[in-house]
């Protein structure tokens, strides 16, 4: 730990996506932090990159780059992550890792700040998982209720974002949409789309002017991995290994800020007020709902916003212990590198010490 007791981090994928996120958080968020290292892979080197006001050089990813790191922050694929997440907590550093390939490990907690922070002292390997950004659009909300409710069941649509499938994602839907725009009987008959929409990129179908009820890779019995994700992160991060949960993921062309609809069963009856003041006072949640004013949140209002917004509440007509609600938040901000800034917060209150 070096300039003057502060622990050293490091983002590794500082030059991606979320790293460009995670390096605008950090400046705006408390300074905790001595040295910030940026890395990421050899063809980046050498970039420089400004982070709390002062320009810094991007080093490659070699395992001499976690010499002195407290805290390591990982946006990487899974593979590269897999490879290099244990190589750093083998140096001695605290590997906080937003890919898929620590999640489900038994010996590998998995954090919601909000929800399990005292998760966070419990890592053998040194090693803390970072939820899917889709779990992270609703886990806030939903955990709140369940401390106050007692969550047995949910059931949820997603509205993810081309963001959410990195930036090839994003590049595919503004391509998409150059080329329909002011092409107005396009969507009128089928197939029409398919043969001018161009390159689909990392999608099955045209994104623009069209919903894809499908996020993620193909899974037994014809289950996508994402919700997959939504079901076993779910279970895992509220210590319910037996919530039911059935989720569809569906991507929609918006750029960044994913939303998901969730039908919510618990214990005992929830009603929409009780719900509301459940919401209001969770950390981390912002309650948008006045549906008579056409006030209720969508991606469009939340983008580049740090909270998770909730509106549309309603208790169930069909039962008294279910809770319907509408949840929206930023991918890249708390579905990604806010949460894993969060954690990292965390782990720096652990190592920083104390004052007299």
């Amino acid at each position: 730990m070096r300039a003057g007791g502060r622990p050293t981090l490091a983002v590794v994928g500082a030059t991606g996506a979320v790293g460009t996120v995670m390096l605008d958080l950090l400046s705006m968020r408390e300074d905790i932090w001595g040295e910030i290292r940026l890395i990421a892979s050899a063809r980046s080197a050498g970039r420089r990159l400004t982070v709390r006001g002062r320009e810094t050089e991007v080093i490659a990813l070699t395992e001499d780059a976690f010499d002195g790191v407290d805290v390591a922050m990982f946006d990487v694929p899974d593979e590269v992550s897999a490879a290099w997440v244990p190589v750093a907590a083998a140096c001695g550093a605290v590997a906080v890792d937003n890919s898929g390939a620590f999640r489900m490990d038994p010996e590998v907690p998995l954090v919601v700040p909000e929800v399990n922070p005292d998760d966070v002292a419990r890592r053998p390997k040194g090693i803390i998982a970072n939820p899917n950004c889709t779990t992270l659009s609703l886990i806030v909300a939903v955990g709140a209720l369940h401390r106050a409710f007692g969550l047995r069941e949910m059931v949820v649509a997603s509205y993810q974002a081309a963001s959410g499938a990195g930036q090839s994602g994003i590049d595919t839907l503004y391509a998409q949409l150059d080329k329909v725009a002011g092409t107005r009987s396009l969507g009128q008959r089928a197939g029409d789309l398919r043969g001018v929409a161009g390159d689909l990129g990392p999608f099955p179908a045209p994104l623009a002017l069209n919903v894809v009820p499908w996020a993620g890779s193909l899974k037994e019995d014809g289950w996508a991995s994402e919700e997959l994700k939504v079901r076993n992160e779910s279970r895992k991060i509220l210590g319910l290994p037996s919530l039911r949960v059935s989720a569809t993921c569906v991507r929609v062309p918006v750029v960044t800020a994913h939303s998901v609809a969730v039908h919510a069963v618990f214990s005992r009856p929830a009603g929409r007020a009780e719900a509301w003041d459940v919401l209001r006072a969770a950390p981390g949640v912002v309650v948008c709902d006045e549906p008579e004013r056409g006030d209720f949140p969508t991606p469009a209002d939340v983008v580049g916003t740090d909270p998770t917004w909730v509106g549309r509440v309603r208790q169930s007509l069909d039962d008294p212990n279910a809770i319907e609600f509408f949840v929206c938040g930023d991918n890249l901000r708390k579905g990604a590198a806010l949460n894993t800034a969060q954690i990292a917060e965390l782990v720096a209150a652990e190592l920083t010490p104390a004052g007299p």
